[in-house]
């Protein structure tokens, strides 16, 4: 297997414009975000609970949606199958709207993010000025499904859009929308503008961790090594266990000269999730930094 090379092997990978860069394989020509996406929420948050019946949800439309999202998680092709047939049989346009919603989700995990998008879209149109907080919800699916299917610059139209009806509820849903702009606005190559996006969501969630991840990486790739490493102290209090954390502290450290930091944050990575990708990549990069110096050797200052 080839592990992909560490972005602290050529000093110049720093400098190369965050929109060459990708995360993972891209067999399908996408272009992806260059910020690491640790925690995507996979979790259906409208699905019933465990071991729920989905006969006994209610015939509410977002109750039926609980049951919708939940037959998708157990078989994928059976609840895309019965989205669409809630849809075609949808009498109400609430129901229509939360139908809509349920094919966008189960598309979007499929990977079909085209379809996925046209779907919130569909299912925002249908709403009314009234059902803010059900337009920004959708609005910011829709923005993750285009940034996902590679157009930042649609995401970031639908996520601006979903970030001007403002709080509705709590601050979480707002930090979220402003973590993916950030993501979308690196890809654009506004690094400054992402700052900010990022910037803002550390205000709405500060014990967020993976926002204080994406704005270490981003400094990181902007050269700003003081403030990667602020950044990434700051998400590491929050989350020490997050192997994705961990590997980017090495990364942040090595580049910094702290070699032997390095390989202690991609140690505790192996140890914490030895199975798991950034195992992986942390194994390739500890390769690349070579051994630990032997006691005789002269300490870094």
């Amino acid at each position: 297997m080839i592990l992909p090379v560490p972005l602290f092997a050529n000093a110049a990978e720093i400098d190369r414009p965050a929109a060459m860069m990708q995360v993972g394989p891209n067999p399908s020509q996408r272009q992806e975000s260059p910020l690491p996406i640790p925690r995507r929420r996979t979790i259906i948050e409208n699905a019933p609970a465990k071991g729920a019946p989905a006969e006994r949800q209610g015939n509410l439309p977002s109750e039926r949606l609980g049951a919708c999202l939940a037959k998708a998680q157990l078989d994928p092709a059976a609840g895309l199958a019965a989205a669409r047939d809630w849809l075609a049989q949808a009498k109400s346009p609430d129901e229509r709207v939360r139908a809509r919603q349920c094919v966008g989700m189960v598309l979007s995990q499929q990977g079909d993010f085209a379809g996925a998008e046209s779907e919130f879209a569909s299912a925002i149109a249908g709403l009314d000025a009234t059902q803010a907080a059900s337009q920004q919800g959708l609005l910011a699916m829709a923005g993750n499904a285009a940034l996902a299917g590679g157009n930042a610059a649609k995401a970031v139209d639908w996520l601006d859009r979903a970030r001007a009806l403002g709080p509705q509820g709590d601050n979480l849903a707002l930090a979220a929308i402003e973590v993916d702009r950030g993501r979308a606005l690196v890809v654009l190559g506004r690094m400054e503008d992402a700052v900010k996006a990022l910037g803002e969501a550390h205000r709405l969630a500060p014990n967020e961790p993976t926002g204080w991840l994406l704005s270490a990486t981003l400094y990181r790739r902007m050269g700003e090594l003081e403030l990667a490493q602020r950044d990434i102290e700051m998400a590491a209090s929050l989350d020490p266990r997050d192997p994705a954390i961990g590997l980017e502290a090495g990364v942040i450290a090595v580049l910094s000269g702290r070699d032997e930091a390095a390989r202690k944050s991609w140690q505790s990575v192996i140890a914490t999730a030895p199975q798991g990708d950034e195992a992986k990549t942390a194994k390739g990069y500890l390769e690349q930094l070579g051994p630990a110096p032997t006691s005789a050797a002269r300490p870094q200052g």
